[in-house]
């Protein structure tokens, strides 16, 4: 009964998060609900065992899209009002409420409706694994056997960089993200942002470093990475890069590239894009991971520190 009830406890929880943010009138209200839906999914994972998909929710999830949320409602906190006055009428509400059941129903009764044992590709990743020349079979899966995917993600962060940058006033193109943020120098969060950085870098590159083998990886270590950074910036102790910079560019675009390039190499040395030679399978992974880190991180908090809102020359 304890056992059953610490599984069931988070689903409970959960179910009720995921309806208090779809109901909650404040878009700040239902943001913070969506950062603690993400933090019980993490719990959730871990306790199914997959470790892997319990950092990238906690990283992504309930970390840098929470953070987007917040962001967004801060925003839009002037305009709430009006945006509350144009809430639809009962009948579009229940109509809304009967599409999300359907849709949710469906998706419920096709998981328990799957055959015993379920289909799974695991006994063929594991065969196989030995080639990729990495223990860690998520890294396998992301880097080698559907790496294309993995690459087009990289891409769509970058892309979607592109499309925050977009935003910016003609008056701040090519200038500074964000407003420029003046914190006291003597006050908590600058003392935070002074000792949790270096702590936080560290655990990110170990994130980082030990993927290949066990839970961890790369997107996960960047957003961490990417939230000290955005730590520093929030206490005043950093300032976010005028983006015409070309190192700025250049930066952003090095994972990516190299991914491509490695894609390319797969050509000729495997006879397909993204194959990889046995003999050198790992190397070409580590190539992807170390160039994507820090593309991803850079990138990450970028996304996070907004459209260009400062000319260049604005401190």
């Amino acid at each position: 009964m304890i056992v059953d009830a610490f599984y069931a406890a988070p689903a409970v929880l959960i179910l009720a998060l995921a309806v208090y943010t779809t109901v909650v009138r404040g878009t700040f209200a239902a943001s913070v609900g969506f950062l603690a839906y993400g933090l019980l999914l993490t719990i959730t994972w871990v306790q199914l065992h997959a470790v892997d998909v319990a950092l990238t929710e906690a990283a992504i999830g309930a970390g840098l899209t929470s953070l987007l949320l917040v962001r967004a409602s801060h925003r839009l906190r002037e305009s709430e009002a009006a945006i509350r006055a144009e809430t639809p009428g009962l009948p579009l509400k229940l109509a809304a409420g009967l599409v999300a059941g359907i849709v949710g129903g469906g998706i419920a009764l096709a998981v328990l409706t799957l055959p015993e044992p379920a289909p799974t590709l695991a006994p063929q990743v594991a065969a196989n694994l030995a080639a990729t020349g990495v223990g860690n079979p998520i890294t396998a899966v992301l880097m080698a056997f559907r790496a294309m995917d993995t690459m087009l993600e990289a891409i769509v962060v970058l892309l979607a960089l592109v499309g925050v940058w977009s935003l910016a006033p003609d008056r701040a193109w090519g200038g500074r993200q964000g407003p420029r943020y003046n914190a006291d120098p003597d006050g908590i969060l600058a003392f935070i942002a002074r000792v949790l950085p270096p702590i936080g870098i560290v655990v990110g590159i170990y994130i980082f470093w030990i993927g290949a083998d066990h839970p961890g990886g790369k997107f996960q270590g960047a957003t961490v990475v990417a939230a000290m950074w955005l730590l520093a910036m929030l206490a005043g102790l950093t300032d976010a890069p005028p983006i015409r910079r070309r190192w700025v560019r250049a930066l952003l675009v090095a994972g990516p590239l190299a991914f491509v390039a490695v894609g390319i190499v797969g050509v000729y040395a495997a006879g397909t894009f993204l194959g990889y030679p046995p003999d050198a399978a790992k190397a070409l992974i580590l190539v992807i991971e170390f160039a994507l880190m820090p593309s991803l991180a850079f990138t990450l908090g970028l996304v996070m520190a907004g459209a260009p809102e400062r000319p260049e020359e604005a401190a």
